[in-house]
């Protein structure tokens, strides 16, 4: 995965507000999400392709309308590959220290 153009698509707070709206309620069209946003509808175009270029947001056509979804699957990866790295060793520590308490009370 490369993940530079969803970390520059998260990179931006509108971009960010976007994806907090579609979260809260997906499928919604182009006016639904200006309702929500003080931008043109030029700008909320402009962001909504940066977030589908990183695969951060798909749409699909209905009708005349073109409902826009957030997709998680891109930031859960990232989760994954970065955070996840950075919680084993403080698990792992939690877990021996667990451990270590424990083979204390046996003894006593």
């Amino acid at each position: 995965m490369d993940a530079d153009p969803v970390f520059k698509a998260l990179a931006d707070p509108a971009r960010r507000a976007l994806l907090d709206s579609l979260r809260l309620r997906g499928g919604q069209t182009l006016s639904e999400l200006m309702q929500g946003h003080a931008m043109s509808r030029q700008a909320l175009t402009k962001h909504l392709d940066i977030l589908e270029a990183a695969n951060l947001v798909v749409s699909e056509r209905r009708g005349r309308e073109r409902l826009h979804h957030l997709n998680p699957v891109p930031i859960q990866e990232i989760a994954d590959r970065w955070i996840g790295r950075f919680q084993a060793g403080p698990l792992r520590a939690l877990a021996d220290l667990k451990k270590s308490l424990e083979d204390q009370d046996d003894d006593h």
